[in-house]
């Protein structure tokens, strides 16, 4: 089992929106960084936790956990022209993109900001510390528990 951080701006999709899709699952498509997509494709499996990061918002944070339901498959919003994620040079024959799905796990007593995990000695090898704007990142065993602590988990 590995963990991961997952950024998604809550004005596009929130950890409540997860909350809310049927059987609160959803796919998660559109990350378009090579790196990332490598995460997706090649390493993020069924039980993996992750942890659901708000970003690009005034106070940035960990709302909650989810948790890997179906590995990483080719994200088919790269072949649909009428998609915001759509990339021409994907096609179904050679897929260029994956995205992997998550299912709602548990919101955080209290959200853990940004700044919160800056100022704890324990996570500043963290990689969303090391100015990271993957939008999938790893987190180690100790990252992760440390974090459902703060969160009250």
């Amino acid at each position: 089992m590995n963990y991961w951080l997952f950024k998604s701006e809550p004005g596009c999709f929130s950890f409540d929106d997860l909350r809310q899709r049927p059987g609160q699952t959803e796919q998660w498509d559109g990350v378009r960084n090579f790196q990332a997509r490598n995460f997706l494709r090649d390493q993020v499996q069924v039980g993996d936790g992750v942890l659901f990061y708000h970003s690009n918002i005034p106070d940035p944070h960990i709302a909650g956990t989810a948790w890997v339901v179906r590995a990483g498959y080719p994200d088919w919003t790269a072949c649909d022209p009428t998609s915001e994620h759509f990339d021409p040079k994907s096609s179904a024959a050679n897929p260029i993109w994956y995205m992997v799905d998550v299912r709602y796990g548990e919101p955080f007593k209290r959200p853990v900001s940004l700044a919160e995990l800056k100022s704890h000695r324990l996570l500043e090898g963290m990689v969303l510390l090391k100015r990271s704007r993957l939008s999938i990142q790893p987190v180690t065993p100790e990252e992760w528990s440390i974090i459902l602590g703060l969160g009250g988990l």
